[in-house]
Order: structure tokens, then sequence, then C-alpha cells
């Protein structure tokens, strides 16, 4: 699981240039709509920074209880925030992307301080013995504006100067978009290609019922509060789609848990998830296509 320059140059890149053609797409009214009503953002916080935890807890107590490292890994999976993978996804599936980018920073910020405290409890639950973790706030919070804020917020003061062209741009941004969405899917599989069958053995059904759950509830749980179309979908791939590389980096680096069997349901999760959330688009895409069509 060491970094290549996949992961530590073009992900990160690929990400940033998307984010920027996402930014094209957003006005500032689609903010102030959100503030206006904040129902939305209050059920996203909810299904992000409390369900997805406690799904982690439980799911882990009830599938990997012989295998106490691998629980706190997805524990530690369940605590990381979407990132810049959910705002891609949801841009993809025409969800609310205004909403995705807000509810990502929050629950990143929020899940900087979070996930020490969290992380503790699992290891103290499942090894018997506490251990701190320390994550570097300031570098933390600069990388999640790098790569998802800034970005955007270029693209979004390009289509405030040139509407025009920001129009233009959308559809070629979105035909990018599902371009570098299967780059990425590769790269995920080729990184781990030696070993992804036991990877999926081991941790593979307890990270595909956390996705599962996470995306199901994510929807439906919106559904009933009568959130919209576009909410629901955001949502749904933001409770689902996790920050693979943060969780890896959490169990596997010398400077935090330095545990690489930690860091494997969160390897196993992040080809899944992507698996999982390309059905799910799919499926809204051509429900919505029939819906035109009636």
């Amino acid at each position: 699981m060491e970094s290549n320059i996949i992961s530590t140059v073009f992900l990160p890149l690929a990400l940033a240039i998307i984010m920027l053609g996402l930014g094209l797409s957003l006005t500032p009214a689609d903010f102030k709509r959100i503030l206006a009503n904040p129902k939305a953002m209050v059920v996203g916080s909810f299904t992000q920074l409390i369900l997805l935890p406690l799904l982690g807890f439980g799911i882990a107590a009830l599938m990997l209880k012989e295998s106490p490292e691998l629980a706190i890994g997805l524990i530690i999976l369940a605590m990381c925030p979407g990132g810049p993978t959910s705002n891609l996804l949801t841009h993809i599936g025409n969800g609310d992307t205004a909403l995705c980018i807000s509810l990502t920073a929050i629950s990143s910020i929020v899940k900087i301080f979070t996930i020490p405290i969290m992380v503790n409890i699992a290891i103290e639950l499942y090894l018997g013995e506490g251990q701190s973790i320390q994550l570097d706030v300031a570098s933390s919070i600069i990388k999640i504006f790098t790569v998802t804020i800034i970005p955007a917020s270029i693209g979004m003061i390009i289509r405030a100067k040139n509407e025009a062209f920001a129009n233009k741009a959308q559809k070629p941004v979105k035909i990018m978009s599902a371009i570098f969405l299967v780059l990425i899917i590769l790269a995920a599989i080729l990184k781990e290609r030696n070993q992804v069958i036991g990877f999926f053995s081991i941790a593979g059904p307890a990270a595909f019922m956390l996705n599962i759950s996470g995306m199901t509830l994510g929807y439906f749980i919106p559904q009933l509060l009568n959130l919209s179309a576009q909410q629901r979908i955001t949502i749904s791939i933001e409770t689902s789609i996790q920050n693979g590389t943060l969780a890896i980096a959490i169990a596997s680096s010398p400077l935090m848990l330095n545990n690489s069997t930690m860091a494997i349901p969160a390897a196993v999760y992040s080809i899944i998830m992507f698996i999982t959330a390309g059905i799910f688009i799919a499926v809204i895409k051509r429900r919505s296509e029939e819906k035109q069509l009636a």
C-alpha cells in the first residue's frame, strides 16, 4: 500500500481539475439557497457524521469481531470524510453539487477532530489498550481546500466573468470526469492487483455491507423527509463514498498507527465504492431518462 505517483500526483491533480470544471456550473445563488433552507445540510451531516460511524461500529462488531485489527480498520474508514471523490461522483450523477461541496467541507473539518477520539475508543474496545492518534489539523484543512474549495471557487469566478464559456465547457467537463473516473477505478485495482483477491475475501463482506448500508440509508432517510431528488442523490453518495486514502494513511503511516492490517478494509472499500456508486448513478440516470420520455 505504498504511495506511488498515481496516488500522490495524478489523482489529486485530476480531482483538482475536475473540481475546477465543477465550479463552472455553480453560482453564489446555489449556496444562498442551501443557507436559506438548511434542512438538507442537517440531514446530510447527520448521515455522514453520526449514522455512518454507528454503522461502522455495528458492522465491525457483527462481522469482524474475530479480527480486531480489521474491525478497527473498518471503524477508521467509517470516520473518514468522502473528500473530492464524492464531489466528482455527485457531479457525474447530476446531484446537488453545491450541497455536496458544503457537506464535504463541513464533515472534513469536523472529522479531523472526531477521528482521533473515535479511533482511540475502537482501539480500547478491540485491543484493550489506548493509543493516541495525532492529525496535523492545519495541513488536513489545507489539503481539503486545495483540491475542492479553491478549484471550485476559481471555476465559479470564471463563470461570473464569462457565463457563456462556462456553459459551453460543462458538457466536455462531464465527459472528462467520466474518463477520469474510469482511470481512477483502474488505478485502484492495479495498485493492489497482487493482493486484491485476498483482501476481498478477508474484509470484502464487511466493507460491502458498510457501503450498501450507507448508500441505502443516505438515500431513503432524505426521501422520508421530503428532500428533492438531487439532494437525495447527493446525500446518498456523500454517505457511502469514504476517503480511503486518508483511512489508509491513518492506519499504516509510521507517524500514526503503523499497522498495515488495519488499512485492508479501506483498500477493499476504495474499490467497492466505485463499483456500487457507478451502478447507483447508472440506475438513477436511467430512471431520470425514463421519466423525461414519459
